[in-house]
């Protein structure tokens, strides 16, 4: 079986590449991506804590990883749907073009 801190690893490093693909882009659809890396680095690092917990037959991980993923599904959806109001009014994506709150 494959150690915990495997995961762990795995999940800080798809954390940090989300991170920073969220904090160094420009285009805010890649600032989305980025924030979905975050967001699966988070449902693995559940998962493996529940698989490795001493009740894996309670499914509290799984749990949080269903809720996480529709919470994720909700924040694309809204997402994609500001942006395309964004570059309705702006007609760019580019995150620093966007300063203004005014219409």
């Amino acid at each position: 079986m494959i150690p915990l801190y495997y995961y762990l690893i795995l999940a800080a490093v798809l954390f940090a590449v989300g991170l920073a693909g969220a904090l160094t882009r420009r285009n805010a659809i890649l600032v989305l991506v980025g924030i979905e890396l975050m967001l699966n680095a988070a449902n693995l690092n559940f998962i493996a804590f529940w698989r490795y917990s001493p009740d894996p037959e309670n499914l509290t991980g799984v749990m949080f990883v269903i809720f996480s993923i529709a919470i994720a599904a909700a924040e694309a959806a809204v997402g994609l749907a500001l942006i395309i109001a964004i570059y309705r009014h702006y007609k760019t994506v580019n995150v620093d073009k966007m300063d203004s709150l005014k219409g």
